[in-house]
């Protein structure tokens, strides 16, 4: 093809709609595009393009701006409604279908994913989890709580409710003792931790109480303590020992739960409430039925647990076996609690942590 005619034809496709055709250089009797370099090919001499860029272009391409206001003054503010409407919505932008009842299944792999990616990218292997009421602070906390709801009781000595808060809080002060129990074992996990490079971590839900004292007393010891929260109606606050970017929050107790074992290498169970009592029977129950490896469980306080539940009535009783029994026991300080993990893992023949 002649120059002149395929000059012709390239400034007919130019005047078209947003079409800007790359700029072309004569080479006798042929033209040579921008962008590609004459090269030799055995004999031959031969144009050969350049690599494309990853991102930019030379010319423009038609979607790359809305249709102009002169070809239709109602163009723009249609696009835009397009564009600004839910329908338009990038799918992992949209909320509110992230949060619909069709989405759940990809809800729960998020939040099993990003804990679990994060523990990985610290490598971290092993944990020794602590549950414990959230209702037990520290002793001075404790005494002063007693102290105020006895200077109110004196002054409205027939106050029957005041009369029940300080029966409460003085059971609660009697408690009370766990916290620094519970922080000296943190303190124990934390110098485990640090020994066996950062791979054991001691984790709890994050909460305040006993939770919190078991995270720092690793705290106290700058090793990394790890908090699962979990997403509740009322708003609430992690303890602040957590170790930043250790601390995660679940929005489904079934994922928290699955994070609460997947790395443990014991279990350990201060007094608690109705979520400790969760946490406690379900282990026990995967431990019973073997769809987990069976590994250490340890309450502590036996006087506060002989009174919640009597595990001797219910093999009296025929539900569970003798050797269910054996499945926990009782200890009462730090040093027990640790001792006994290490004498479970030597008995079972295997290295703590493995």
């Amino acid at each position: 093809m002649r120059a002149g005619r395929f000059r012709g034809k390239l400034s007919a496709v130019a005047g078209s709609r947003r079409f800007a055709p790359s700029r072309g250089v004569p080479r006798g009797d042929r033209i040579v595009l921008a962008g590609r370099r004459r090269v030799s090919v055995g004999s031959k001499i031969c144009d050969k393009p350049e690599p494309a860029h990853p991102v930019r272009r030379k010319a423009r391409l038609p979607w790359c701006a809305p249709k102009a206001h002169d070809e239709d003054p109602d163009a723009p503010a249609l696009v835009e409604a397009i564009i600004k409407s839910d329908a338009y919505r990038l799918a992992d932008e949209d909320i509110d279908f992230l949060r619909s009842d069709d989405t759940r299944g990809i809800r729960l792999q998020l939040d099993y994913l990003k804990a679990e990616k994060l523990l990985e990218k610290h490598r971290i292997k092993h944990s020794i989890v602590v549950f414990g009421s959230t209702r037990i602070p520290e002793p001075r906390a404790a005494a002063r709580n007693v102290a105020s709801l006895e200077a109110c009781l004196a002054r409205d000595p027939e106050n029957e409710d005041l009369a029940f808060a300080l029966r409460i809080a003085k059971r609660i002060r009697a408690k009370s003792g766990l916290y620094e129990v519970a922080r000296e074992f943190g303190r124990l996990v934390g110098k485990w931790e640090v020994a066996n490079g950062d791979k054991l971590v001691l984790v709890t839900g994050g909460g305040p109480g006993l939770m919190e004292a078991a995270n720092r007393g690793a705290h106290d010891v700058a090793a990394t303590t790890v908090g699962l929260n979990i997403t509740l109606p009322q708003e609430q606050f992690p303890n602040p020992y957590v170790t930043l970017g250790f601390c995660f929050r679940f929005h489904y107790f079934a994922i928290r739960k699955l994070h609460f074992l997947l790395r443990a290498r014991a279990l350990v169970v201060f007094p608690g409430g109705f979520g400790t009592l969760d946490e406690l029977f379900e282990t026990l129950t995967l431990i019973q039925t073997r769809k987990i490896a069976p590994l250490p469980v340890i309450l502590v306080g036996q006087d506060y647990w002989r009174r919640v539940f009597d595990p001797e009535f219910l093999v009296e009783e025929g539900v569970i076996d003798p050797e269910d029994r054996n499945l926990f026991w009782f200890a009462e300080t730090a040093e027990e609690i640790r001792d006994d993990i290490q004498r479970w893992y030597q008995r079972a023949g295997k290295a703590f942590p493995a």
